[in-house]
């Protein structure tokens, strides 16, 4: 599906991009945190290599240590939550909302927009309770592609 880029930290992954047309656009798309990093592919083998997988169409789990300092409370929990959507299905925001004894969906989609890890945080499994797709960090057709792909290998 294109380029992704990833960054990582001494306590885990800390970003990564949606699919990108091509590796300067990924690059791009990580922004401002590329000023302190360091370019390797060794630290993320593993992660690479499921991304590959996932995106051929292969049902692969993210267990990776994830880094979400940067993150407030409440949406480390709303992508924790997510995290639990198994592969090929989808949850509603309100559904994450009321999981977290909350009463606002679009707390959830604020939260889930700020999600800098997509895919291995799953937030293309999170639709509005109508069914409609909702939005996505890169694209609603991206997001339509991902179900898709995961949708044919249940």
């Amino acid at each position: 599906m294109g380029w992704v880029g990833i960054l990582g930290s001494d306590s885990g992954l800390s970003a990564a991009t949606p699919p990108q047309s091509s590796a300067p656009e990924a690059e791009r798309r990580l922004g401002d945190s590329l000023k302190n990093a360091t370019r390797s592919e060794k630290p993320f083998g593993e992660i690479v290599e499921r991304l590959k997988s996932y995106f051929a169409g292969q049902r692969v789990d993210f267990p990776d240590e994830l880094d979400l300092s940067s993150a407030t409370n409440f949406q480390r929990q709303v992508w924790r939550l997510t995290r639990l959507i198994p592969y090929g299905e989808t949850r509603s925001y309100g559904w994450i909302a009321k999981r977290l004894g909350k009463r606002g969906a679009r707390a959830v989609g604020q939260a889930l927009a700020r999600n800098r890890l997509p895919v291995i945080i799953p937030c293309h499994r999170v639709v509005a309770g109508d069914g409609k797709l909702g939005g996505y960090s890169g694209g609603v057709g991206v997001k339509k592609s991902l179900l898709r792909l995961e949708a044919g290998h249940r």
